[in-house]
């Protein structure tokens, strides 16, 4: 099926009726957020258009392209609130509405999508495209006679599109119509014989009806048009595997892996492929890979339990069936297998226990055949060795993901006065609206420290020239009596080389001498944390709030031992009280609450952040990240967009995972 896409266009009215003097500068903005969506390159078009909107509040056509670089960093709900900033702002451009439509599908807001498709057509009866994708959104949808409706429209006005026939096609097929199904096939491959999809769809069609000769034929056709098409070399092994042909079938999913090394569903056809012929090894080596990238699958474990058990690994058997019940505890196949393998590893007990879980849930399968509500797995007359078509998915409607233990997403780390030689400015990477503080200007001025910078980063300064400096700064405060700033830097200096200890006890003398000195109290309790994090590193990992690779695990909540922040965070209330309405200190402080666990004081704290600098990247990039582990996906994903509109390029990492199929 053709996929919905973000349509593209440029409309230069929104400039019109512009002073001169502010033209300029607001074309230029333009006509480089228009090139950097044209060139693909998103984040630095969305980093353009912030500029114009800044500039221009009204300029509808800003959000609009913004949106569709949203869109393509797979930031839908972003995409979405730009596209309705843009119909509040201009209520007929079509296109606006069209787009918001399809990324309203994506996002599962379908009544509001087709609503959208409907002003469309108000607006514009003539644009046949409309027609088109309100199609694929019916037929996504399984409302087929109403797709079947738009397609007629659409190919009465343009019969040369072959997705047309495909997709109708296909809504009859949906309906069993499997007569007008071919004839729209034949219809797609009549309209060009080029397009390697016609021939796959009709074969598909073909596989169906068990007419594998003429499917054979079809799939060898698009390969001769694409010989990387995954599909077809697919589609041929399932029709080798159905005609009882499994060495071809197997060297055909290979075509497929040899295309796409990560597709699991071919890994997991392979598998039961090679055990049907006893190649047990290489099926068991097939299930890893299915277990790697879709770990959350009861069929991985539950099939490949059987092939341990052929290969004599009974404890790794009994693993893949506790692992499947896990997963499905009225999985009752998983029981009787389990009990079969306890009493073969000489466990009676476990075996009849497990014997008798079995049997209830077989009986209260049974007592609720009329349910669709119950557990398949209950089903002892299932067979789970079939395989999958192509479309099919392995994750009961949950993302595929890799499940790399390496792939962590990490908050952003804690702002901290450090020693920087490149500009970085104050509120670090934000440059569309640098954070400026009166009193945080006043003291960076006083200090007269060279390099130093409020940053998250530590120091781009090498380790022998660091050491230099702390050398430098301890000499001049044995000639002279120590102020404030000497300690102040001496605190920097010896926390970059891990001195902990002696940075907290010179900051600590710092105090002693400016005890109303907010940035003092503030740095101390980065160093506190820092050590704490420091001596969780060589024991055992403190608790972090990270969001795995694998996007069907939320977060990583593996128990872990806790460590005590409340001494760095009494630094930050101290500092908070001193200067109430300097916002690095909440956000810093809500870092610490996260690694306390305490998510909700975390969130407010974050929040008072944003409310003290609206454009605090870095805050909503964490307070997104909080809300999702809250399981408040959307809300999270609203904030990391914000963040990624203000230069946090990790935000579109996060979104990317989070992003609706």
């Amino acid at each position: 099926m053709r996929q919905l896409s973000i349509v593209i266009v440029f409309v230069v009215s929104v400039l019109s009726g512009l002073s001169s003097s502010a033209q300029i500068n607001k074309d230029y903005f333009y006509y480089m957020g228009h090139n950097y969506l044209v060139d693909n390159n998103y984040e630095d078009a969305i980093r353009t258009l912030n500029a114009l909107i800044k500039a221009d509040p009204d300029a509808y056509e800003a959000y609009f392209m913004r949106g569709i670089a949203k869109y393509n960093l797979d930031d839908m709900f972003g995409a979405e609130q730009d596209f309705t900033t843009t119909v509040e702002k201009n209520p007929v451009y079509t296109m606006a509405y069209y787009n918001r439509a399809i990324t309203r599908l994506k996002i599962g807001n379908n009544d509001d999508a087709l609503n959208d498709f409907a002003e469309v057509i108000s607006l514009r009866p003539d644009f046949s495209a409309a027609f088109f994708s309100r199609g694929v959104a019916y037929l996504q949808l399984k409302r087929y006679e109403d797709a079947i409706k738009d397609f007629d429209e659409f190919i009465s006005r343009d019969d040369k599109v072959v997705d047309a026939y495909i997709n109708r096609g296909t809504s009859y097929l949906f309906l069993k119509d499997t007569v007008r199904a071919q004839a729209d096939y034949d219809k797609a491959v009549r309209t060009n014989i080029y397009d390697q999809r016609s021939y796959n769809t009709r074969g598909m069609l073909y596989l169906q009806r068990e007419e594998y000769d003429k499917a054979m034929e079809d799939f060898d056709h698009a390969i001769k048009l694409d010989s990387t098409y995954a599909h077809a070399y697919f589609n041929k092994a399932l029709t080798y595997a159905n005609t009882s042909h499994p060495v071809e079938a197997i060297e055909n999913f290979t075509h497929v892996l040899e295309i796409d090394s990560t597709n699991a569903l071919t890994y997991f056809n392979r598998a039961i492929t090679r055990s049907q012929i006893g190649d047990y090894n290489n099926a068991l080596a097939d299930y890893d890979q299915v277990s790697k990238y879709v770990p959350n699958n009861v069929l991985v474990y539950y099939n490949r339990a059987g092939v341990k058990i052929r290969l004599g690994d009974l404890d790794g058997a009994l693993s893949d069936y506790t692992k499947a019940i896990g997963l499905y505890p009225d999985f009752a196949n998983a029981y009787i297998n389990r009990s079969m393998v306890r009493a073969m590893k000489g466990d009676p007990a476990g075996a009849r226990q497990d014997q008798y879980t079995a049997d209830m849930k077989i009986a209260e399968y049974r007592s609720k055949l009329n349910d669709s509500t119950f557990s398949i797995y209950a089903d002892t007359s299932r067979k789970f060795s079939q395989l999958l078509a192509f479309d099919s998915k392995l994750t009961d409607g949950r993302a595929v993901g890799t499940s790399d233990d390496n792939t962590r997403i990490k908050m952003l780390p804690q702002f901290r006065f450090t020693l920087l030689r490149e500009e970085t400015g104050n509120a670090g990477i934000n440059i569309a609206r640098p954070y400026f503080h009166e009193a945080l200007t006043k003291f960076l001025a006083d200090t007269d420290i060279p390099y130093i910078a409020l940053s998250t980063k530590g120091t781009d300064i090498s380790p022998d020239s660091i050491m230099m400096l702390d050398k430098q700064v301890s000499e001049r405060l044995a000639a002279t009596k120590p102020d404030v700033n000497g300690l102040f830097e001496k605190g920097i200096t010896q926390g970059l080389i891990k001195q902990y200890t002696n940075s907290v006890n010179i900051y600590g003398e710092a105090i002693e001498k400016d005890p109303s000195n907010p940035f003092l109290y503030f740095n101390r309790a980065v160093i506190r944390s820092e050590m704490i994090d420091f001596v969780s590193s060589i024991s055992m990992p403190v608790q972090r709030l990270s969001v795995d690779g694998d996007p069907t695990v939320v977060v990583n909540t593996t128990p872990r031992r806790t460590y005590n922040y409340d001494e760095a965070i009494a630094d930050l209330n101290k500092a908070a009280k001193l200067l109430p309405d300097f916002a690095h200190i909440y956000y810093n402080r809500g870092n610490l609450q996260v690694a306390s666990g305490r998510l909700t004081e975390a969130y407010d704290d974050y929040s008072k952040a944003i409310e003290l600098y609206p454009d605090f990247a870095e805050a909503y990039y964490n307070r997104g990240l909080v809300q999702i582990y809250m399981k408040d996906v959307q809300k999270g994903s609203l904030d990391i967009s914000k963040a990624g509109e203000l230069g946090i390029k990790e935000a579109y990492v996060v979104l990317r995972r989070y992003a609706p199929e």
